[in-house]
């Protein structure tokens, strides 16, 4: 097993129900320390599907990109309630410029977009965005998983397995 390591998911209200509770429960059990970062500290954030609810720790505010091996972005319609906030977008470019591994599912992706980060990039996503991933500089594929350096994408809940071994095996090679 390798060392523990720290792992942000960033969320706010709507998100994926599978996307976001299979690579938390997967991070638990791999024995990383998870935190839920959303706009506001203690806020409770429900899933769209209505079967999961999860409890932020803190606001994107108080957060340090620094802090984490990896950042996961759960899907739904979570990213564009973070998209466009200015904290979110500095996270996830710090974040990148650690080399933090980023894992962003579905419409994950759109919180890389809005931040500048995939010019150059070969990535996937919920298809509907394939539009605004080339928008934003990336090659949108059509794959279960894409893995472009620090960065993991994938398209939808059925990509989940995928997904989340290739985060947790990213995590295994992190130096951090």
């Amino acid at each position: 097993m390798t060392k523990a390591k720290k792992v942000a998911f960033l969320l706010a209200n709507d998100f994926e129900d599978s996307e976001m509770q299979n690579p938390f429960d997967e991070m638990v059990k791999n024995g990383h320390e998870t935190e839920i970062i959303g706009l506001k500290a203690g806020e409770e954030l429900k899933g769209k599907q209505g079967s999961v609810a999860y409890k932020t720790h803190l606001a994107i505010e108080d957060a340090h990109a620094g802090d984490y091996a990896a950042v996961i972005i759960p899907g739904g319609t979570s990213p564009s309630k973070l998209m466009n906030n200015e904290a979110v977008q500095a996270f996830v470019r710090e974040a990148d410029k650690a080399g933090a591994t980023i894992s962003a599912i579905c419409h994950g992706p759109q919180v890389l977009a809005a931040a500048g980060l995939l010019q150059g990039r070969t990535l996937t996503a919920y298809p509907g965005i394939s539009e605004e991933v080339e928008a934003a500089g990336g090659k949108f594929v059509d794959r279960e998983v894409v893995v472009d350096g620090n960065l993991i994408t994938s398209r939808t809940p059925e990509d989940e397995p995928a997904f989340i071994r290739e985060t947790i095996e990213r995590l295994g090679v992190n130096a951090w």
